[in-house]
């Protein structure tokens, strides 16, 4: 086994059923599966989750793989968080999704959110101290949190004993998952 033998990864990735930017979705799980981790994603139930473009637009269903309640978190190497403004803003008041973050960020696994998705890191109250970016109306809520707002298309914080990857936008998948690749290529010996 190769050092970077990220088929030895699991990833965890949390969405409610409706309203998720479907390539902050898919493109990583399709990224990630690729490199043959082991890619599960949790919903708020196990119906379909039903994908958006543009935050409008009908994108593609998937079928998750577990619920929010249901799933072991500490089954998983890292946790990604994609946005869309409707799957984030509801994400934030499903205290199972908080607890899941707060579990990643306390036993210092690292977490990947892009665009809307960090909504999830304030309600649970783990930014302080943090730097990082998102998508542009979400600065003041990050600020607010302790974080420290930054407009760059990927923002990796290894401080405070867990990493933090963070991308404003679908537009910025390139170099977000180019970290969340670095993130997951441990020493597996």
């Amino acid at each position: 086994m190769s050092d970077n033998d990220v088929s030895k990864r699991k990833v965890l990735a949390i969405v409610t059923n409706y309203g998720v930017e479907q390539d902050e979705l898919l493109v990583p799980l399709e990224h990630l599966r690729g490199w043959g981790a082991d890619v599960d994603v949790a919903a708020v139930s196990s119906d379909d989750v039903r994908t958006l473009v543009s935050d409008k637009d009908p994108g593609k269903a998937i079928r998750p793989e577990v619920t929010l309640t249901d799933v072991d978190p500490a089954a998983y190497d890292l946790l990604l968080v994609p946005g869309g403004t409707l799957n984030a803003d509801a994400l934030r008041g499903q205290d199972s999704a908080t607890d899941i973050v707060r579990f990643f960020t306390s036993s210092g696994r690292p977490v990947a959110a892009i665009c809307h998705g960090p909504w999830a890191l304030v309600e649970a109250d783990v930014l302080a101290g943090k730097k990082l970016t998102s998508y542009p109306s979400l600065k003041t809520d990050i600020r607010n949190a302790g974080g420290e707002w930054a407009d760059e298309p990927v923002v990796t914080d290894d401080t405070q004993g867990w990493t933090l990857i963070t991308s404003r936008n679908p537009g910025d998948l390139e170099p977000f998952l180019r970290e969340v690749d670095s993130a997951l290529a441990v020493n597996t010996q």
